[in-house]
């Protein structure tokens, strides 16, 4: 498969070098970036309750401003069974937070000019050609009917969890649940020895939530895109995260599985149970898929594991249009599409919308309070981390945590804490 994909010519490299040259994230005092260091300290209070009360066991927290970062500590334990203090440079699967990364690597081989956002996946990925809708489902023997789409899947679509697919295991529609398990989909990670081709050609028969454009449900969509990144570029996908976004940007800890010499930096997860917290067991995945298994599974929507710093970084990049470091990434004009609302009124609520790799901050938002300035961008992980960005103010905050369960406040009170920290 490898050989492959390696005989397909690539057209041009996809990162370029800039005429901007923003420095690399390094830290400062507060104060030399128009933050409040004695506001900055409530955070310390925070965490340390959290831990203390049993909603945490363990947190890693980042502020950076202007490209400097100004916060950046760690609290608790990375294992319950060995009581292994948390450190702020250790590594945690960041999940969800993997789909703005897969998203970027898609919209830098857009700027080659090699496909159209509204072009229909099955130009790629031919399976989905004869997609339809879920039209009648049989319990008894797990046999479904579907009508035919009005429309075909595109790059959009999928970006925009627009598509009609569903996510497997944590579909909060049954009958998918059923379908996709006995279709044999990985929707999250793995430690088996399967690769996203054949998963994603799998999920390629099965039938869909709705027509695609007609609704927003969270999908699988970013994982096809990573499929579909192989096969635009040439290169498997992992190696084109390493090469076009990760080296350049310096993001040397992230990536979808960990070599020997970092795996002991690796936070387990970590659940509630009888007052205290224990190490989470093997249930429908195996938490410890990134150091150990086949490692031949890249969900580009769920599978990378990352530092609070390398994400920061990733983020920085985005706040500096594009460019960190002398690297482009992104042109400004891209992530100005990129952040446009791309899904009208079906992304729930009126505080934010949805673009192409984020959920932003509407005005409607700002003024509820607690989430930033109007373009605010964000999104979480499913093991309980959260990142927020405000281009207004060139503001940056990661949590990392890694938990299943319990009752977490942190994630609001430390972007409310955050940006009351701005003193300038």
């Amino acid at each position: 498969m490898i050989m492959a994909l390696l005989s397909v010519p690539i057209t041009a490299p996809a990162q370029t070098n800039s005429g901007h040259d923003s420095p690399l994230l390094k830290e400062a005092r507060a104060s030399k970036a128009g933050m409040s260091g004695e506001r900055l300290a409530r955070i310390d209070k925070m965490c340390e309750d959290a831990i203390k009360d049993g909603q945490i066991p363990g947190v890693v927290a980042l502020v950076a401003r202007h490209g400097k970062i100004v916060y950046y500590k760690a609290y608790g334990k990375a294992d319950a069974a060995t009581g292994r203090e948390l450190d702020k440079e250790d590594i945690f699967r960041i999940a969800s937070q993997s789909k703005a990364i897969t998203s970027t690597a898609v919209m830098m081989l857009w700027e080659q000019g090699l496909f159209q956002l509204d072009d229909p996946i099955s130009k790629w990925i031919p399976e989905f050609k004869d997609a339809g809708v879920l039209k009648s489902y049989n319990d008894a023997d797990g046999t479904w009917t579907t009508e035919p789409v009005k429309t075909p899947i595109t790059i959009r679509h999928l970006l925009t969890h627009t598509s009609g697919l569903g996510y497997g295991v944590i579909d909060g529609d049954e009958r998918f649940k059923k379908i996709y398990a006995k279709a044999g989909v990985t929707d999250l990670f793995t430690t088996e020895p399967v690769t996203i081709a054949e998963s994603v050609k799998k999920l390629a028969k099965l039938p869909l939530h709705h027509q695609p454009g007609e609704k927003f449900t969270y999908s699988e969509g970013l994982d096809v895109l990573g499929y579909f990144i192989e096969l635009v570029s040439g290169e498997p996908f992992d190696v084109y995260l390493r090469k076009h976004i990760f080296e350049p940007l310096g993001m040397n800890d992230t990536g979808f599985y960990l070599p020997d010499t970092k795996a002991g930096r690796l936070v387990r997860v970590q659940k509630p149970e009888d007052g205290k917290w224990v190490n989470y067991s093997v249930t429908f995945y195996d938490p410890d898929y990134p150091i150990k298994g086949a490692k031949t599974f890249f969900s580009g929507g769920a599978g990378l594991c990352s530092t609070a710093k390398d994400y920061a970084t990733f983020l920085q990049m985005y706040l500096n249009g594009g460019e960190l470091n002398g690297v482009r990434i992104l042109s400004r004009t891209t992530i100005e599409t990129m952040m446009k609302n791309q899904t009208g009124d079906l992304f729930d609520g009126d505080d934010k919308y949805y673009g192409l790799a984020f959920g932003v901050v509407t005005e409607k938002g700002q003024a509820k309070g607690g989430l930033g300035s109007p373009g605010t961008f964000d999104w979480g992980g499913y093991f309980n981390t959260q990142y927020f960005a405000d281009p207004k103010e060139d503001l940056v905050g990661i949590l990392m945590k890694q938990t299943q369960g319990g009752n977490d406040q942190t994630g609001w009170k430390f972007r409310q804490l955050v940006e009351a920290a701005v003193d300038d």
